[in-house]
């Protein structure tokens, strides 16, 4: 009982509930090892006494590190239990300070310094959040494009989409289809290939504080139209050799080749950032590189020095692990040029994405671009070298074992370390958030979950030996709620699978919108049959798919039972499988059926196209103020983008949008299909807009 009280001062949780009725117990060497990240001994009987007692000590500051105001709401509980005779000095953002401030006194939204002081001297600092008590929440329903970037190939790609195709989408989907968002995967950074290909999940990433630069669209960099005459030659010679990517991927049956194209684009840039720049575009690096300051310098550093030593940092020199070392400044001065190279290519593309972003407002989008958070990254990468501090040495998130998963997953990706971002105010979530917020009309956070808890599991372990992490929910909303609030900006939050209770609740009490995807929206606790319309939540964004399901049309046919079968991957006979996935949507058909919403009743003879036409009228009729398009869904693609469960055995994230029959489908010709067309009448009807100046009608 002991070991499981300190842990559960320290936040880790003893036990969990993986289902309703029943608790699992963590094992004691999972809290000893969780417990040691955290920087608390409980190896011995001895040392968990005295890390009890140092805990209890603690406790006893007049303030923890970070406390939060939510602004028009009453005193917190913070405030209130201060012990009589203690006194606030409040110094704000801006400067600003107020002696004998009392909460919730009048204060601007911000990170501000608070210190209390109590009559016999002794003192305590914390970090005071004041956020809005809400993120605000659309204006008006709207419906919107969701699309993994690298999968959509247009005429200038060079092998696999990218800003310039974004910014395209965003224009097209704007003023032609009266779209008001288009929703793309993570653009975070990757962890460039060292002796293998790069990891092309976008969810691994480098860092997910700086986009990555293979997302570029050269051509349209200012300074590519003032090459010299020989650059310009070997510019061409570029260009002719992404021409073959491109047409590979498109007519060949290639696989997107993020490394290929990457090598392609890094030679072009290489010669575009050597033009000079002029008066204006220099003030405006300088800027951004003072904006920026030292998460960027830390993130090109690191660039730079896996050029010469390869990604995985922890193989580096030892004394250039330590990113504050006296050998890490020698080499950055030594490696400068390429340290300006790679601050130069995160301007150039924190440009271009607010191009995109710019592009979908003029179209007339209430919302535009929508920035995809990844939950983690990976422990190679820059985010994980400049943060050691913040990150929990020898952790990996991941998911305890469930009726879905026996085994548990583990992602790989090192957690932060609750106790340090309170320390530090929240200082890199908040310096996260700002940056992908600072051309979105609103972010979605992959594993929203994760604001509350996660599961963390000591290296070398199964997950099955982990436990789960409290993080301070109400602290991270806060900071949310400010950045997006700053941004004024949309919160989603992908709330799918296992939800600890009261989640839910607590993020729809701070306007965090959730996300509900048809195929999940059944009557669980009841009887199990598809949730009626007028039943689903308002609070969220409705969709049919996500990057991580089948398509619609690969449900509908069941071709995606039949392809996980071919891999090996299912557990129980194919016949089996197949009647399951049959029954399942028969019974959402028949409701279509029953709601009107199929032709002809919903007769025998529908055409799978037919049916997803349906099933896009079926979510119009919910209540959600935002509703998600599969982008391959309008043109009836049936391969998944990933594949959970698989790695080299199917080809995940490297997929171009593709027909029925597998045909890559180019933007250009997306743009001009019959079937799409069909299907964005059925949702510019559902969910009328008014266009904006000179939009064309379909």
């Amino acid at each position: 009982m002991t070991l499981a009280r300190l842990a559960a001062l320290h936040g880790v949780a003893p036990s969990y509930s993986p289902s309703p009725g029943r608790t699992v117990e963590a094992p004691d060497a999972a809290l000893v090892a969780v417990l040691a990240a955290l920087g608390v001994d409980a190896g011995t009987p001895e040392s968990v006494r005295d890390a009890l007692a140092a805990r209890e000590a603690e406790a006893a500051r007049l303030l923890p590190p970070t406390v939060v105001l939510w602004s028009g709401e009453p005193a917190p509980a913070w405030a209130r239990e201060l012990p009589e005779g203690v006194t606030l000095q409040l110094v704000t953002e801006q400067g600003e300070r107020v002696e004998d401030w009392r909460p919730p006194g009048p204060v601007p939204l911000g990170v501000h310094r608070l210190r209390a002081t109590a009559p016999d001297g002794a003192a305590a600092d914390a970090h005071l959040i004041v956020a809005p008590p809400r993120v605000r929440t659309p204006d008006e329903r709207a419906y919107g494009l969701l699309v993994q970037l690298y999968s959509l190939l247009s005429a200038k790609s060079w092998g696999m989409g990218d800003l310039g195709d974004l910014a395209d989408l965003a224009a097209w989907a704007g003023r032609t289809a009266g779209a008001g968002f288009v929703q793309v995967n993570p653009l975070h950074a990757a962890v460039p290939g060292g002796a293998g290909p790069t990891d092309p999940s976008p969810y691994r990433p480098s860092s997910r504080r700086f986009p990555d630069p293979v997302h570029l669209r050269v051509e349209d960099i200012p300074e590519y139209a003032y090459l010299p005459d020989a650059d310009r030659d070997r510019a061409r010679e570029l260009l002719v050799e992404a021409a073959r990517l491109r047409d590979g991927v498109l007519h060949k049956s290639a696989l997107i080749d993020r490394d290929a194209v990457w090598d392609l684009k890094r030679r072009a840039l290489e010669l575009v950032v050597r033009v000079p720049l002029g008066p204006g575009r220099r003030a405006a690096y300088w800027d951004f590189l003072a904006e920026q300051g030292a998460d960027l310098d830390h993130h090109a550093t690191w660039c730079a020095i896996a050029e010469r030593h390869g990604p995985d940092w922890h193989t580096w020199p030892e004394p250039l692990r330590d990113p504050g070392s006296r050998e890490t400044a020698r080499a950055r001065a030594e490696l400068m040029d390429r340290v300006d190279f790679h601050s130069h290519l995160a301007w150039l593309t924190d440009a271009q994405l607010a191009t995109a972003q710019r592009s979908a407002r003029d179209a007339g989008m209430p919302i535009g671009l929508v920035h995809d958070l990844a939950v983690g990254v990976h422990p190679e990468g820059a985010d994980a070298w400049a943060q050691q501090h913040i990150f929990a040495a020898g952790m990996s998130i991941g998911a305890p074992p469930d009726a879905f998963n026996s085994r548990g997953q583990d992602w790989g990706l090192p957690p932060w370390r609750p106790d340090r971002l309170a320390a530090a105010g929240y200082a890199p979530y908040r310096a996260l958030l700002r940056g992908l917020l600072a051309h979105a009309g609103a972010v979605r956070i992959d594993h929203v979950m994760g604001l509350f808890r996660l599961w963390w599991v000591p290296a070398g372990q199964p997950p099955t030996e982990g436990a789960y992490v409290r993080y301070d929910a109400e602290a991270m909303l806060a900071v949310l709620a400010l950045e997006a609030g700053r941004a004024d900006a949309l919160v989603i939050g992908e709330d799918l699978g296992t939800v600890e209770p009261g989640v839910r609740e607590a993020l729809d009490a701070r306007g965090v919108l959730g996300t509900s995807v048809l195929w999940f929206e059944r009557d669980w606790d009841g009887t199990g049959h598809p949730v009626p319309p007028e039943q689903w939540r308002t609070a969220c964004v409705a969709t049919a798919t996500t990057h991580d399901l089948p398509s619609t049309a690969a449900r509908l046919t069941g071709d995606h039972v039949r392809l996980r079968d071919s891999l090996g991957l299912l557990g129980r006979p194919l016949a089996r499988e197949e009647a399951e996935a049959t029954a399942e949507v028969a019974e959402w058909t028949a409701l279509f059926a029953r709601l009107g919403l199929l032709p002809g009743g919903g007769g025998g003879g529908l055409c799978e196209e037919e049916e997803i036409r349906a099933v896009h009228r079926f979510l119009l009729l919910t209540p959600a103020r935002m509703v998600g398009v599969w982008l391959p869904d309008a043109v009836g693609d049936r391969r998944p983008q990933n594949l959970p469960g698989t790695w080299d055995e199917y080809p995940n994230w490297r997929l171009p949008i593709a027909d029925p029959t597998g045909r890559p489908v180019p933007f250009e010709e997306l743009t001009a299909s019959p079937r799409a067309h069909a299907l964005i009448d059925v949702l510019r009807s559902g969910l009328p807009r008014t266009a904006p100046p000179g939009a064309r009608p379909v």
